[in-house]
Parts: structure tokens; sequence; C-alpha cells
């Protein structure tokens, strides 16, 4: 077994120097999961045009992890975890309602907590207190929306910084919670195309202090929509959901098969039925013939030749061999997640904390610190003058 290798003292504050052979020694615990290749511990910015569904998705994900029970209609969340839910622009009476209406009859579990008013100062002061007490068991903190809890601008700070600045302390927040997550719910702009973090709202500085960013969008009037997910510790994908009387489920029943809707509508965009389905039938297999199409759809094996090479000639299909083809994004298989996820970066001990400090006390606030090392509630105090 490899010897653990010290950190290094010879440190200024907390500006520490390692050196690789100390970094390559590390055992670090793999990235936790609330909702299984969607919410990942750390922060996560869940974003979408306003009415878009995104309050009915927040409470949703909400239920389903405080009961333990499968999101999306079909990812499972493993157990029960406390939740709390800021529903800052609701009021009792609709949450009671939409509750209601996606529990179909269940009862509302007990595991979820709820906020729908308070200053912006009472409301971070309460994530912190509400985070300390469920601090062993993984909470989850989802906040609807992000502008009510977001401060007034600063003249003397830029928008990015400002942006970055907030949003990086909430990070400092939740990272102090072992398996700890928090998705902010925010807006996205008016901008469709390129990069889907561009759509997000604000300065780049919101999505670039996050762990991870989701973004919601459909078109108005349509019930399925694309849910695309990228992070620092996540693999980039993109997911086919459906909204039904306001509960949202993935396409297909699976990640796979969801990401996989995905990326057979962007290769049968502005094309016919049949051609549509031509397409389609060629990215579900690994290899397809003229003859496998004609058989599949009914049609003449010249015509599925036909329909082959014209798919191929625009790029929408891929030859893989005289004869042969296949599809041109090909999905990943959801074990590519695992294998993708780097180490989890969240509440990891310091070089100073050991088994034995486990219930040290911050020598400023005189509150538990846990092996971290730091404080959550200082960091929230800085937190709240620095936004004040």
């Amino acid at each position: 077994m490899t010897d653990v290798i010290p950190l290094p003292t010879d440190t200024t504050g907390s500006a520490a120097i390692v050196t690789g052979d100390w970094l390559d020694a590390q055992e670090f615990p793999p990235l936790r999961w609330v909702v299984y290749g969607v919410i990942a511990e750390g922060l996560t910015i869940l974003a979408g045009a306003p009415k878009l569904g995104k309050s009915w998705l927040a409470l949703s994900l909400a239920l389903a992890v405080a009961a333990g029970e499968k999101a999306l209609g079909c990812i499972d969340t493993e157990r029960a975890r406390p939740v709390l839910y800021l529903a800052l622009e609701d009021g009792y009476r609709r949450l009671q309602f939409r509750a209601r209406q996606l529990l179909d009859g269940e009862p509302i579990p007990e595991n979820l907590h709820l906020i729908i008013k308070g200053t912006r100062v009472e409301l971070r002061l309460a994530i912190v207190d509400w985070l300390e007490e469920h601090r062993d068991e993984q909470p989850l903190v989802i906040v609807d929306t992000l502008a009510k809890l977001r401060p007034a601008a600063s003249k003397s700070d830029s928008a990015y910084d400002a942006d970055y600045s907030f949003v990086g302390g909430l990070k400092a927040v939740i990272d102090e919670i072992t398996g700890g997550a928090m998705v902010l719910v925010h807006h996205t702009n008016k901008r469709q195309d390129g990069d889907f973090l561009d759509a997000v709202s604000g300065t780049q500085g919101i999505a670039g202090a996050a762990d991870a960013t989701i973004t919601l969008q459909r078109s108005r009037q349509e019930k399925t929509a694309t849910l695309s997910v990228t992070g620092r510790d996540v693999i980039e994908s993109e997911y086919s959901v459906t909204s039904t009387d306001g509960m949202w489920t993935l396409d297909g029943g699976g990640l796979e098969q969801a990401a996989q809707a995905v990326a057979d509508g962007k290769q049968t965009r502005n094309v016919g039925d049949r051609m549509a389905e031509v397409i389609k039938f060629i990215s579900s297999r690994p290899e397809t013939r003229a003859a496998d199409v004609a058989a599949h759809l009914g049609m003449e094996t010249n015509q599925a030749r036909s329909y082959l090479s014209r798919a191929h000639e625009n790029k929408r299909i891929t030859k893989v061999r005289l004869g042969v083809y296949r599809g041109v994004a090909p999905v990943a298989p959801v074990a590519d997640l695992e294998a993708a996820a780097t180490h989890a970066t969240h509440a990891t001990p310091s070089a100073a904390s050991t088994e034995d400090d486990e219930f040290a006390f911050c020598p400023a606030c005189h509150k538990p610190i846990g092996r971290s090392g730091k404080c959550v509630s200082c960091i929230a105090s800085k937190l709240n003058k620095e936004s004040a």
C-alpha cells in the first residue's frame, strides 16, 4: 500500500504548495450523485426561460429526493434525504396543490422543509443553520429563484465580479457539507443558439462560479424539452424530457434512451417523416445495410439505398464501409458518467484535520467546524457582509 505523504507544512497561510507525488498519493472519494446523471454534490445552476416549468421541475426533484423515490420518472435516488426548498415565488396554497398533483395522492414527505419568504440576509442565514443541522445526512437545498436571494448590484464591483463572488460564496457554504448539494433556479435569456451556457441570464460569473449548470430548453406549446447538463466534474450530456400536467419525465425511461432521443432529434431536424424513420432506425443499431432498412420499414431495397445515400450526403449518417452505415452521434453508455466524473472536491479534509478533531470548534465563533478545518458560520457571515 502506498504511504500517505503528509501535506507540506512550510507554507504561508492557506496558500499551500503541494508536489506531484503528494497529489498522486491521495485517495479521494468518488463524486456523489443526488439525482444520478443530473444533480451531483456541490452547487448547480438550473436555468430556463420564464414560465417554462422550472419550478415544477425543481419541486418534483425536491419531492423525489426527500421521499427517496424515483426522480424524472425513472432515476433511483437511492435513499431519502433532507431537502430544504426555498419556494420564494410561491405560497403555501400553490405548493400544496402542486405537490399533491405531482405525488398523485401520496403524502408530502416530512423530509421536505419549506421557506416561502424572508429578507436576503435571513434566507442566507436560514440556509446555513439548516445545513449545519443536517450536515451528516448529505442534504439538498433548492433555491427558487436565485434572484430572490441575490443582493443588489454593488457600484464598486463589476457585474461579473459581483455575480462570481455571490455564487462563489454560496458554493463555499455547500462545499463544507460532505455530500451536500445546492441547486439555484435561474432564468435564461432569449439566446437559444450556440453554447447553452451562454443562455444563462446575467454574466458568465454565475455559471462560472458553479460546479455544474443545467438548462431546460423547449419551444412554447411543446411538451418535449431538452435538459442539458455540464460541469467541472460531470460529463456533458443532453436528455430529452417531457412535461405532462407539471410532471417532468425522461423520454424512453432512462438516461441513455433520453440522450439518444436528443441525438436522433438533431439528426432528423428539417427532414421528412420517412427519412426521419430511416435515420432513427440506423441510429438505434451498431451497423445497418439497405436490406435491413427495407425489411424494417417495408420498402424496396433500391428505395432504401436511395434514402441511405441522401442521408449520408447530408452528413446525417456515417458510412462504416461499402454498403454499411451507422448513426452519426452514438450515445455513450451511462457507465461513462462514472468514468468521466472526476473525484469530489467538496469538504475534503485539510492538512490540519484528524480523526480526533471531528468535533473541533471555531476559535472565532466557537461553533463546530467538523473535519474540514473551516467554519460554515464564519463563511456565511463573510458572505452576508460582502453582499449586504
